[in-house]
């Protein structure tokens, strides 16, 4: 089973996803300029949103962190259990790299590691249950802290020791790095480059939203003036520049492999459920963070529809192929024009194609009345509660995961 995520999403003029010039990213769709923001964006927005509104739903274990920063935090946690710093340090890059993920120096790891919260606390809960044995193996330097010698970094030792690590506890390293129920993780997948055997194939995947309209980009000019400056010599601004900023209406995509998700959660049926409603009202909250401070472009989606089908899956960005427009005399606003033009493509795909792979299908709208006839009038409810309501029915009386 499949669900898929459609939004109708007008933001106020706003710079929320920067390219490495600083202006807002953009792209080329139908020969004609476009906004965008990444899946990236997109993706940290809806993460931030889990751990930040959706507690109720995704208990704080079971989500992820991204970081090259996991011996400096195990090594933290172990410390507040009475452990020595140059001892835990050493452990634990030992344990790391019995299972080859590398560890550079000052202790990263030699690029990001995306894991689940309880995947650390099992590594954490590693090391201490074995910590006599491990404290056994690691050089004489990291047991004496206060002889003032440096850990020796002799890399004949360094191999002796990990090849001197018990099988045991090797093995129960790789096996505690199964994505620990992380939702964010099993939604997004991961990939270890030394530990492919440990990647998770991602059960969601996310388009860059485009703007439905043609967008051209704007400038602000700004000055700052110096507070504490003498007027009198003080001349004009004390700092100026400019920041670039576009505003668009964007048509946004996602869809999930349920039984993927449900896989990768361990086959945690009630966790699956969960995260698909967490996903379908993350996805609702979230919005990117970029220059937010100076623009305040906090403008909820106009359209949410929620689709289940069996299989198959429709982007319908090719609604947008030509651009919207609005003209000056016509009663029907940017965002009122783009549902409209998703609602008639989706009524030419199914009367092209068939829907008799769609299971359910169910939108909300800030602009229902202004779309008579639509092709998806029969798929309309009130509210978003209601929306999750039916969805939720509807996985459940469908096995969905299963």
């Amino acid at each position: 089973m499949l669900l898929e995520l459609h939004l109708i999403q007008n933001f106020a003029p706003a710079n929320l996803n920067r390219d490495d010039t600083n202006a807002p990213k953009d792209c080329d769709f139908g020969g004609f300029r476009r906004a965008r923001i990444s899946s990236q964006c997109l993706k940290r927005a809806l993460r931030d949103t889990f751990s930040q509104s959706l507690g109720d739903l995704i208990p704080n274990n079971n989500l992820a962190v991204r970081t090259n920063q996991l011996v400096n935090e195990v090594v933290k946690r172990l410390q507040e259990q009475g452990k020595l710093d140059e001892q835990s340090r050493a452990i634990v890059e030992m344990v790391l790299e019995s299972v080859k993920l590398k560890v550079k120096e000052g202790s990263k790891t030699a690029y990001l590691l995306f894991l689940g919260k309880e995947e650390i606390n099992r590594l954490v809960a590693l090391c201490e249950e074995h910590w006599e044995t491990l404290v056994k193996l690691i050089p004489d330097s990291a047991n004496k802290p206060d002889a003032g010698a440096k850990k020796d970094k002799a890399k004949g030792k360094d191999k002796e020791a990990k090849e001197a690590l018990p099988k045991e506890i090797s093995s129960a390293m790789s096996n505690l790095m199964d994505g620990g129920k992380a939702v964010d993780l099993a939604l997004f997948g991961r990939m270890l480059a030394d530990l492919p055997e440990k990647n998770i194939d991602a059960a969601c995947q996310m388009a860059h939203a485009i703007s439905t309209n043609k967008v051209s980009t704007e400038f602000d000019f700004f000055t700052a003036v110096d507070d504490l400056a003498n007027a009198h010599d003080q001349q004009g601004a004390g700092m100026l520049g400019t920041i670039e900023f576009n505003s668009a209406c964007f048509y946004r995509y996602a869809n999930i492999d349920i039984e993927q998700l449900n896989s990768n959660l361990g086959k945690d049926q009630d966790l699956t459920l969960k995260s698909l409603e967490a996903f379908v009202r993350g996805s609702i909250q979230a919005i990117p963070t970029g220059k937010q401070n100076s623009m305040a472009a906090q403008n909820p989606p106009s359209f949410v529809m929620v689709v289940l089908r069996k299989s198959g899956l429709w982007s319908l960005a090719n609604a947008f192929l030509k651009p919207v427009r609005v003209k000056q005399d016509a009663h029907l606003d940017l965002a009122t024009e783009s549902t409209k033009a998703l609602t008639d493509y989706w009524g030419k795909l199914v009367n092209t194609y068939g829907d008799d792979e769609i299971i359910g299908k169910w939108f909300i709208s800030l602009e229902s009345d202004q779309l008579p006839n639509s092709p998806l009038s029969d798929a309309q409810v009130g509210n978003l509660a209601t929306l999750v309501k039916n969805l939720m029915e509807q996985l459940k009386n469908g096995n969905g995961g299963h």
